[in-house]
């Protein structure tokens, strides 16, 4: 039987995925060397990732 916070668990980690299958797409649509790394950083770190990832985005499309 599982624990009262298996749904809670599985909650969190649907959402994990959610954003790092999120955070894959978008740096594969825009052509990241690194789009699998990103993912994999979003999943692992998404409070810090995500951030990141789309900070450094942002940043290069404005400079060219």
């Amino acid at each position: 039987m599982g624990s009262p916070n298996t749904p809670a668990f599985l909650i969190a980690v649907a959402l994990a995925a959610a954003i790092s299958m999120g955070v894959f797409a978008h740096a594969s649509k825009h052509g990241s060397r690194h789009a699998t790394a990103w993912g994999i950083a979003a999943f692992l770190a998404a409070g810090l990732a995500v951030p990141v990832y789309f900070i450094r985005y942002w940043a290069q499309r404005r400079a060219g």
